[in-house]
């Protein structure tokens, strides 16, 4: 009789721990019983029915989904190597179990078709210079593919792009060039303005010519100032102005 007893309490216990199930915070255990599900409980303690109901555990946080590198050629007929990153969470456990089998490597499929598929359809530039709309447009199609199976897609980033040789060399010398352009063009403007500011000098000095004896005034005085052997003699401009009508009239 007391062997009897033993054994059912001993049964009891093992039937207990059986049906008994702890889930975390962001964990959810998607029940079966007898083949039909009932929904999602949790997270705690969580009570089955030993034999009859069967849990799968889901859980609802961020995953990073890393996207191997896809071979991509756009539309101007470039080929790279995209790699992009992924995040997403499930919102809905039971759609997650029931919709899709192995919802993470379902996932993982739908991303790198999409990526050669969207990346296909821009150009070279436009992939390198305006990554966010390409990310959005990423983001949108995964994220209305992705609704059916209870997947919410938070945000996708494009996270190398990898050029042939060539075409990195091509983009260098086209990056040089046009420095060198902006290099000229910047030049070019400053010899302008600087014409156009000895262009007015001039027009003062002729109206005022004390300001040319000014002006060489102070030039002698910054070369005197550097420290160096040269000799100056200053000559006053109005000893030069007879000569300078004599000339004109022998000219006339």
């Amino acid at each position: 009789m007391v062997v009897a007893i033993g054994v059912i309490l001993v049964l009891a216990i093992i039937l207990l721990l059986a049906s008994i199930r702890i889930l975390n915070e962001y964990e959810r255990g998607v029940v079966f019983r007898l083949g039909r599900c009932i929904g999602a409980k949790g997270p705690g303690l969580i009570i089955l029915i030993p034999g009859i109901d069967k849990m799968l555990k889901v859980s609802l946080r961020l995953v990073a989904l890393d996207v191997d590198p896809q071979d991509v050629i756009t539309r101007d007929n470039v080929s790279v190597k995209v790699n992009a990153v992924i995040y997403f969470r499930v919102v809905d456990t039971v759609k997650a179990t029931i919709e899709v089998e192995h919802y993470q490597y379902a996932m993982s499929q739908l991303a790198q078709t999409t990526i050669r598929s969207v990346c296909g359809q821009a150009e070279l530039d436009e992939l390198l210079s305006d990554r966010d709309k390409i990310n959005n447009q990423l983001q949108e199609i995964l994220d209305t593919h992705t609704d059916p199976w209870g997947i919410k897609v938070a945000n996708v980033e494009l996270k190398h792009i990898d050029l042939p040789n060539e075409m990195q060399r091509a983009m260098a010398k086209q990056a040089e060039a046009e420095r060198e352009r902006r290099a000229k063009v910047i030049n070019a403007e400053g010899e302008f303005q600087a014409a156009a500011r000895l262009s007015e000098a001039a027009v003062i000095i002729e109206k005022t010519p004390v300001a040319l004896q000014l002006r060489y005034l102070q030039t002698m005085r910054e070369m005197s100032a550097e420290n160096n052997s040269t000799t100056i003699f200053p000559l006053p401009i109005d000893l030069f102005t007879p000569l300078l009508k004599a000339m004109s009239k022998d000219k006339e």
